[in-house]
């Protein structure tokens, strides 16, 4: 049975996790003794203060970085290096200007090498799945943020990554469109069951997305609490007023030293 075979093994496993970068003045430690898994069907969302080191976790996982100590296993084996099994989405959609839509989506596999005429029918159905079907020969410029955000998605999931890492990709966005991008990326998610670690400074966010909430410390940061979040799917945003969606944003905030 290979790894992929086996259904058993976590997409993401993190034990005993550390990262320290020198410095004249003695250096300094962004992350201590974090331990987490991700279900090969799971979407983890983490929250916590800026600087405890969240996006410093997501370059280690994607093997951008190296830890200091501790170990991160994709499927099973030891992260060493970046590898195209992993889909990452960044707050900027940093979409390129002279490249539409489509050739946006496209640009992995132009990167990779792969055979472009191979992928044309996926990245058109990734598009469709979006809302962008009528967009695909538009410029980047032509698009509002949420619709270029949703490109930088669809090309995320060209070649079919495993796992999808994103870093608070929704956090320049006004808060209307954050929240139908909340509800878009629910919907595309239900359709392609990627395991997800997504970052963001929002909680109620988080609650909306996430199967289950990993709470982090300020710097060094470390995980305080794994919250798994108890609410049925589909969601849809009049969840956000009901008792026990309100009632995992006051613990959220409570552990994050945020009160009403």
């Amino acid at each position: 049975m290979t790894v992929q075979q086996d259904i058993q093994i976590p997409a993401i496993e993190i034990a005993g996790l550390a990262k320290r970068y020198a410095s004249r003045s003695g250096g300094t430690v962004a992350l201590r003794d974090v331990s987490l898994t991700v279900g090969r069907h799971e979407f983890v969302c983490i929250v916590g203060p800026s600087g405890c080191g969240k996006s410093t976790l997501l370059k280690i996982i994607s093997g951008i970085e190296p830890p200091s100590d501790g170990l991160v296993r994709r499927f099973g084996e030891v992260v060493t290096e970046p590898t195209p099994d992993i889909g990452m989405v960044f707050q900027a959609p940093v979409l390129m200007k002279w490249r539409t839509v489509l050739d946006n989506v496209l640009f992995p596999i132009d990167a990779l090498g792969l055979k472009r005429r191979d992928y044309i029918d996926k990245a058109q159905a990734l598009l469709k799945l979006a809302g962008l079907e009528a967009f695909a020969k538009s410029w980047p410029r032509q698009l509002s943020g949420g619709m270029q955000q949703r490109v930088a998605l669809c090309r995320a999931l060209i070649y079919d990554p495993p796992f999808l890492l994103m870093d608070e990709p929704f956090g320049a966005l006004d808060a209307l469109t954050r929240d139908q991008m909340n509800v878009e990326l629910m919907r595309i998610w239900s359709e392609t069951k990627k395991a997800t670690l997504l970052i963001t400074h929002s909680v109620a966010e988080a609650v909306f997305l996430a199967d289950r909430v990993l709470v982090m410390s300020g710097r060094p940061g470390t995980i305080l609490e794994d919250i798994r979040i108890d609410l049925p799917r589909p969601r849809h945003t009049g969840m956000r007023t009901e008792a026990a969606f309100m009632e995992h944003v006051r613990h959220i905030s409570s552990l994050l030293g945020v009160h009403d």
